[in-house]
């Protein structure tokens, strides 16, 4: 069906460009911190922006790592009642429950973009950035997700049983 390689494909391309900020994040968290801590003990000084520069690329970081952890289902789930059921039914909850997440990711992608907008001019004190930076991955992300979830709704994983994930 069209509807769904097109889903696909946008997944595919998001989850690429998710993972290329996640490394450059990660990449951008430990080059500031080193730096920092170079800085503070080998010449007695620091960077004024490093603080600032480490808590944004780690919140990037940390939010669009997400909608990536839940297309691999690696996210913590509890299932001692629901392995107990029929495989039927337990598909029946699996496409229910990713329905219901996906509906709760774009309550908050829509409260987040609110939020976003209504401190848009505030700003950072080290660097000159709207404060709204720590909102914008929270949005990508919360969207990024409920495209993961309504395509787990739509295909879910096959069943893997707790001792297997052990």
């Amino acid at each position: 069906m069209i509807a769904d390689r097109l889903l696909t494909t946008i997944l595919t391309r998001v989850d690429s460009g998710a993972r290329l900020i996640v490394i450059g994040g990660a990449a951008t968290m430990v080059a500031v911190v080193s730096a920092q801590v170079v800085m503070r003990y080998v010449f007695n000084g620091s960077f004024d922006w490093a603080d600032e520069v480490s808590r944004i690329a780690f919140v990037w970081t940390t939010f669009l790592a997400i909608p990536l952890g839940i297309r691999e289902g690696a996210h913590v789930g509890i299932t001692l009642l629901v392995n107990k059921l029929p495989a039927g039914l337990r598909g029946a909850i699996s496409r229910l429950m990713n329905l219901l997440a996906a509906g709760m990711l774009l309550v908050v992608f829509w409260t987040s973009i609110a939020v976003a907008a209504a401190t848009w001019s505030e700003r950072l004190g080290a660097v000159n950035m709207t404060s709204s930076v720590f909102f914008i991955p929270v949005i990508l992300s919360a969207a990024h997700g409920a495209l993961h979830l309504i395509n787990l709704a739509l295909h879910p994983l096959p069943h893997r049983p707790a001792e297997a994930m052990a």
